[in-house]
């Protein structure tokens, strides 16, 4: 029979009533073992260079070094460790940052009792888990950033690129474009060659709806 892969737990919390709670719960799995509790940043740190746990539960607000910066500093120890970002907050200001200081995950102390210990499963395996509000917020962003690299797409177009999108809008061809344009037909390949990489597109087709999708030209 094979042993049973022991996953060790630092958790990291100001409130002593937070870390009993959830030490009780995580102790009742045999694969999960609470190896160290901190109630602050700095201490955070310092456990987990001494203690090396595989999973870090991080509160985000805390005494001397905020959860973040803590997080920043244990990733940096480059050692495996895997840090949940487990808070009451879901505001941007802390979701975002935590992310990007390397937190694998971001949960909210709401989250049931099972669902923590499967991200704590998960996590330790390569995966992340997020809570349904996060995952939206950061749906949202991905959204944002697309929609802003567009329109940036949009603005970095120089006329006579514009010109030529319109031109393949209204399906002409490369003479017939040539002549409309008065430039060679060599130019107009050099041309939507350069857009479709510009615009990251594989076909005329998909330059064409871009031009429609974009208002460069109206459709019919």
């Amino acid at each position: 029979m094979d042993q049973t892969e022991i996953i060790k737990v630092l958790i990291v919390d100001d409130h002593q009533m937070v870390r009993q709670g959830l030490r009780k719960f995580l102790d009742l799995h045999e694969d999960i073992v609470v190896i160290g509790e901190a109630e602050d940043g700095k201490r955070a740190v310092e456990m987990a260079r001494l203690l090396q746990p595989d999973v870090i539960l991080m509160d985000l607000v805390l005494p001397q070094m905020d959860g973040i910066t803590a997080t920043e500093q244990i990733r940096a120890l480059g050692l495996p460790i895997k840090v949940i970002a487990l808070t009451s907050f879901s505001e941007d200001d802390k979701v975002f940052p935590a992310i990007q200081a390397g937190a694998a995950s971001y949960l909210l102390k709401d989250v049931t009792p099972d669902d923590l210990v499967d991200a704590v499963r998960a996590v330790h395996h390569g995966e992340a888990r997020l809570h349904p509000d996060i995952a939206r917020k950061l749906m949202q962003q991905v959204s944002q950033m697309r929609a802003s690299s567009r329109e940036s797409s949009i603005n970095e177009l120089t006329a006579r690129e514009r010109d030529v999108i319109r031109q393949v809008a209204l399906g002409r061809d490369n003479r017939e474009i040539a002549q409309e344009l008065f430039i060679s037909e060599k130019t107009v390949k050099t041309h939507i060659s350069n857009l479709l990489g510009k615009l990251n597109l594989e076909h005329r087709t998909q330059l064409a709806l871009y031009a429609i999708k974009n208002k460069l030209i109206e459709a019919k």
